[in-house]
């Protein structure tokens, strides 16, 4: 084509040569922009080869990467990009998350929480929050209950909301433990049994165990609640309020870790043999709280059989979750062991945003009788809890041993 053009030049003039140029201009250009457009569908997101091609990367430098994808691309890309991305080992992808969704925070404020998702089991939301309480203090509790509605997820989405806060409370506080509880407690109501304030003090001391936000601060202050020689502290102190000590016991587990010198990286039953026996100092009377404590093992234990990488919960395989029983069957009585089973239960669920059938599994595999009804309890019970949609729930009692079905209609349906 291109020789049958040139031999009709001479005849074809000036304006007829232009435009064969234009033509062939208009065709590169659109050409590179189909091949630009191709190499996004085929790699959307080259952020990912780029970090897979780089040394093995520590948590630190991980933070910088994905923060400065997020403030080049915006904070909602770099979600995606820590969605999808090949990350070392036992990385903590929820407090990465929240690194990504502080920034998030700092590009859109408020507004940001409109673009979250439930990932990284909140991580997102939690930041917003956290962001708008360390830029206007007590004066945001309102706009942030507002805020913490719109958090996505299901129902449960709410009040973990919550938790997100009290990582900003805590660091808004200088990290003085008990000025964040009081602070907590201002944000409880009565239409949620004043788990609000509860879910708060649960992000605090989580916030007083990572040192997220104020490193100075938290390095200041540490000394003062995480005590090797009194592990069951600050759960144990008076400041902290009673209903809110079941959830400052869930979130304590990794500090018993590191009081016994876990290694998480490679974890044996004797280590947590040796954690374990913390939670039975708790008088026998504090049912409740004995309860969070043992369970607390069975929600890390969930994310530890799965090298801390959060996004790979509902793709357990059958011996991770049988690991993870495992580990719950260390426990040192017999009361602990069925806690750690319902809070592993309750982590592979997340309050209905997980897939079902993963903590269908988990219940199925356990073949003593004695812990596997208690399993199964817990789940129908959390079905109950988060979950009104009617076919949902006879869905849910139709995958079920048979033995549990009648059992599950009754409570569900």
């Amino acid at each position: 084509m291109k020789n049958y053009i040139l031999k009709k030049l001479p005849h074809m003039g000036f304006f007829a040569l232009v435009g064969v140029n234009i033509f062939f201009v208009v065709f590169l250009f659109q050409s590179r922009d189909v091949l630009e457009e191709l190499s996004k569908k085929a790699n959307p997101y080259p952020e990912i080869a780029l970090l897979e091609s780089l040394p093995t990367q520590s948590f630190l430098e991980l933070t910088e990467y994905f923060s400065g994808i997020a403030r080049e691309k915006g904070g909602a890309y770099a979600f995606e990009v820590l969605k999808r991305a090949s990350v070392p080992l036992g990385t903590d992808m929820h407090l990465l998350g929240h690194v990504v969704g502080g920034i998030l925070y700092a590009q859109d404020g408020l507004e940001g929480i409109k673009t979250c998702t439930h990932d990284f089991r909140n991580a997102c939301s939690h930041t917003i929050v956290i962001g708008l309480f360390l830029e206007q203090g007590q004066a945001a509790l309102p706009q942030i209950a507002e805020a913490c509605y719109q958090a996505p997820g299901g129902s449960g989405a709410y009040t973990m909301c919550f938790h997100g806060l009290g990582h900003g409370v805590l660091a808004h506080a200088g990290y003085n433990l008990e000025k964040a509880a009081q602070l907590c407690q201002k944000t409880g109501t009565a239409n949620y049994n004043y788990r609000e304030s509860a879910e708060c003090v649960g992000g605090a001391l989580m916030e007083m165990i990572a040192g997220i936000h104020d490193k100075d601060a938290w390095a200041k202050e540490l000394p003062n609640y995480l005590k090797t020689e009194e592990p069951l502290y600050p759960c144990s102190a008076d400041f902290i309020p009673a209903e809110a000590k079941y959830m400052c016991y869930v979130y304590l587990t990794p500090h018993f870790f590191k009081v016994v010198g876990i290694n998480l990286s490679s974890p044996t039953p004797e280590n947590y043999r040796e954690a374990f026996r913390f939670c039975s100092e708790i008088p026998v009377n504090e049912t409740r709280n004995r309860d969070a404590c043992y369970g607390g093992f069975g929600k890390e234990f969930v994310v530890l059989a799965q090298n801390r990488d959060i996004r790979k919960i509902e793709s357990m395989t059958e011996e991770q979750l049988q690991t993870v029983y495992e580990w719950c069957l260390v426990a040192d009585n017999k009361d602990g062991v069925i806690s750690c089973i319902h809070h592993a239960t309750n982590s592979l669920y997340w309050g209905g945003e997980n897939d079902r059938s993963t903590a269908i599994q988990f219940c199925n595999l356990i073949g003593d009788p004695a812990h596997q009804e208690p399993c199964f309890n817990n789940l129908i019970g959390s079905i109950q809890a988060y979950i009104q949609d009617r076919d949902y729930k006879n869905e849910f009692c139709d995958e079920l041993p048979i033995s549990y079905q009648e059992k599950c209609r009754f409570y569900l349906l």
